[in-house]
């Protein structure tokens, strides 16, 4: 599995989990998915995220949107 797909499921999984806690415990939950949201968007200007350094670290193959 590529970076990139991995940076996507983890997106969509925290994203998902928060709107549940949303949902369920406090809508102060939905914080979350808007800071997931706004890394998502500088990711794809800027080409940086975090976590996609510490995949490459771990030794998952290269995507194309992070080296």
């Amino acid at each position: 599995m590529s970076i990139d797909r991995v940076v996507l499921l983890f997106a969509g999984g925290v994203v998902f989990a928060a709107s549940i806690l949303a949902y369920l415990a406090s809508p102060y939950w939905l914080l979350l998915s808007g800071f997931v949201g706004l890394n998502l968007m500088q990711a794809s200007v800027t080409g940086f995220c975090p976590l996609a350094m510490v995949l490459k670290k771990f030794g998952f193959a290269p995507g194309v949107a992070f080296k």
